[in-house]
């Protein structure tokens, strides 16, 4: 019998993103077992030579609770926790799989077979998954998240369109400009930033498209009145099976830290991620073609949601130095 291997993966795309080298030494370890991944964002791993099965982590308690019973009436013989939550570990438990590996940390020591202790000071996330795949018995070589390009005829299609709608001409250097960010404003650039970046491009001969969710729409209309050049928009148009092949069409990514930059990243295009609340130590993306901006805040990282003072994090972040690291990126 085949070995049946489950990972709980993370929550978040950009941790899913992080999560790539693990996955994939993973694999490489045990290339005949039955490899399931399980999360949130698990289903846009289709192609990356994972997992024989990429499942949808369910929302709701009821879901969840037919879901556990599911996998219980075939346990699994190794579960692999990749968030660090207690409920990870618990539904490992319900799921009834024989080996349980992840962090000893919110409590949960008791529900894992292999507690392993949070390093002491935090890693980089990427290098913290790879410590739970050694734990699980498999050598790591890649400490680098790289995304296989898979051909999609109609994601690519669908992609052109949006493009095309957008005004956006074949031999425009596009340059992404990501509004938005999880967890609260303070991950945020102000849109009157983002306005003025969106000019100075447009003065270079880059072709600045802005992006980001249907949540990020009001702040899409200030950034575009707020600016001279009315830069193009996709947000709230785009999906998440499309995001690859949309990434791949531009000449640079701007961002705040957000999954989105980690998928750019890992598809080798060219980024500038601006850091403010969070520590680049531990989640800048990994990319010889990644550069990361912070101001150096005395206050940061603080790892707040919203700021309650000035925002001098994300605020000390001046648009002239973003407009001269895009113009790095691109020319290198």
């Amino acid at each position: 019998m085949a070995l049946i291997v489950v990972v709980r993966a993370p929550n978040w795309l950009g941790d899913t993103v992080m999560a790539l080298p693990a996955l994939h030494a993973l694999r490489a370890g045990q290339p005949q077992a039955r490899i399931m991944v399980v999360g949130r964002w698990a289903p846009l791993l289709a192609g990356q030579g994972t997992a024989d099965l990429l499942l949808a982590y369910p929302a709701g308690w009821a879901a969840r609770r037919r879901f556990a019973r599911a996998l219980a009436d075939e346990p699994a013989d190794l579960a692999l926790l990749l968030p660090t939550s207690f409920e990870s570990a618990l539904a490992a438990r319900l799921w009834r799989a024989r080996r349980r590996v992840g962090f000893a940390s919110d409590g949960r020591r008791l529900l894992l077979t292999d507690p392993l202790p949070l390093p002491a000071p935090r890693l980089h996330q990427v290098d913290e998954y790879l410590l739970l795949a050694r734990a699980a018995g498999v050598e790591v070589a890649d400490r680098q998240p790289l995304w296989r390009v898979t051909p999609n005829p109609s994601a690519e299609a669908e992609v052109d369109g949006l493009l095309q709608e957008a005004g956006a001409s074949p031999g425009d250097r596009l340059v992404g400009l990501h509004l938005g960010a999880a967890a609260g404003p303070a991950k945020r650039w102000r849109a009157h930033s983002f306005a003025m970046l969106a000019d100075a491009l447009t003065e270079a001969g880059l072709a600045p498209l802005l992006l980001g969710s249907a949540a990020d729409g009001p702040g899409a209309d200030e950034v575009r009145s707020a600016s001279r050049s009315s830069p193009r928009s996709l947000v709230g148009r785009d999906r998440p099976a499309l995001l690859p092949p949309l990434l791949r069409r531009l000449s640079c990514l701007v961002s705040g830290d957000t999954g989105v930059a980690h998928l750019a990243a890992a598809l080798s295009v060219p980024t500038v991620t601006l850091f403010g609340p969070t520590d680049p130590r531990l989640t800048a993306p990994r990319s010889p073609r990644a550069q990361v901006v912070h101001a150096g805040a005395p206050c940061a990282p603080c790892f707040r949601g919203s700021c309650p003072i000035d925002h001098g994090c994300m605020r000390g972040i001046t648009v002239e130095e973003i407009e001269k690291r895009v113009r790095e990126a691109i020319a290198s």
